[in-house]
């Protein structure tokens, strides 16, 4: 059995002083909490899904302003499962969610957009150009080339896996180290091997696996909100830990009012796996934009966000909670409206001496 990793690689690694990463929120990150996390001598992260190459490198600056320690990018890698405009029709799954626009009283989307997301080669070329220490990525790795473009520009490489199996393939490809994401964890399921509801491995299970069959440093992620979850994972053999959900409660965080009150009177069993939001499983709080859209018509990703993504967008400038993506973890119970650095300090106490 290999020896558990040393948790002294990690920060000697990316250059950090702790190992503690922030979950990067696609869709939901800010610069204030990247900082934030970065400045308490952790690796703070920023994801970038759906932002095109200009916006990439304006939030790398924005990010460069705020601090001046590492931090970390975050990149969806296309699996090859997507759907582009025109290859399937939404309109059974534009039924389902009519209610819920009628709800708002603004109008259901029509037509077929030009594209559903940013091409991954420009978000690459972004981040090539932008050189954050760091580049996440979840559902896969990127390809050779741009592995070898990476190293050449000094970017370490962490990449997200649900198994074992995941975890050897993103090693094999040149990963500097892997986040090992329990089923526990908030936001979208990163299977990309086998389908997520079938990648669903507890964190407990899934990281001392891993750990063994991997040379790399092993990140562990789900159900981490405290010094427990810390002193926990270190336990399991990982080299540091990443936390997303905890982090949301924090001042600097973007998430919305609605969704803070939903994580402040969350138990453990108020979560469940949805395809609602984008087409591809993901943890979140059961609302009625849930149980409606999961109870009908589901598009395939990347379909569903366009489906949808009016609706969510008109609910949160609203504040309505029921029909927002909240997305949480199954520890979002542990967590608490205090300033990100005194989290962190309470994280960091979990670590072994």
């Amino acid at each position: 059995m290999p020896a558990p990793a040393d948790r002294r690689t990690l920060p000697e690694l990316l250059g950090i002083q702790t190992p503690i990463v922030l979950g990067p929120f696609g869709g939901m990150s800010s610069v204030a909490l990247t900082a934030a996390v970065s400045d308490a001598g952790g690796l703070g992260s920023y994801g970038l899904y759906g932002y095109d190459g200009e916006r990439i490198i304006e939030t790398a600056a924005h990010i460069r302003a705020a601090t001046d320690r590492p931090f970390a990018l975050n990149l969806w890698m296309p699996t090859g499962t997507e759907v582009a405009p025109g290859e399937v029709d939404a309109s059974a799954a534009l039924r389902t969610a009519a209610p819920l626009y009628d709800a708002l009283g603004i109008p259901a989307p029509i037509g077929t957009p030009e594209r559903y997301l940013v091409d991954v080669e420009e978000q690459l070329e972004a981040v090539l150009d932008a050189r954050p220490a760091v580049l996440s990525v979840i559902f896969g790795m990127p390809d050779p080339d741009t592995m070898e473009r990476l190293r050449s520009r000094g970017i370490r490489v962490i990449a997200g896996a649900t198994t074992v199996a995941e975890a050897r393939t993103v090693a094999a490809a040149g990963a500097d180290a892997v986040v090992a994401s329990g089923a526990e964890a908030g936001g979208h399921r990163i299977s990309f091997l086998r389908p997520a509801e079938d990648s669903l491995v507890g964190t407990v299970a899934l990281v001392p696996q891993v750990v063994d069959a991997v040379d790399i440093p092993v990140i562990a992620a789900g159900g981490i909100a405290d010094r427990r979850g810390v002193a926990a994972a270190f336990a399991l053999g990982a080299a540091g830990v990443q936390v997303g959900t905890a982090f949301l409660r924090t001042p600097e965080s973007a998430a919305s009012p609605a969704h803070r009150a939903a994580l402040a009177r969350i138990s453990a069993e108020d979560t469940v796996l949805t395809r609602a939001a984008t087409g591809r499983w993901a943890r979140g709080i059961r609302n009625r934009l849930l149980e409606t859209v999961d109870a009908g018509e589901v598009a395939p990703f990347p379909a569903q966000s366009w489906v949808v993504g009016a609706l969510r967008a008109e609910a949160n400038r609203r504040g309505d909670g029921d029909l927002q993506s909240l997305w949480s973890g199954q520890a979002a119970a542990l967590s608490s409206d205090i300033p990100a650095s005194d989290l962190f300090a309470e994280l960091a106490a979990g670590l072994p001496e």
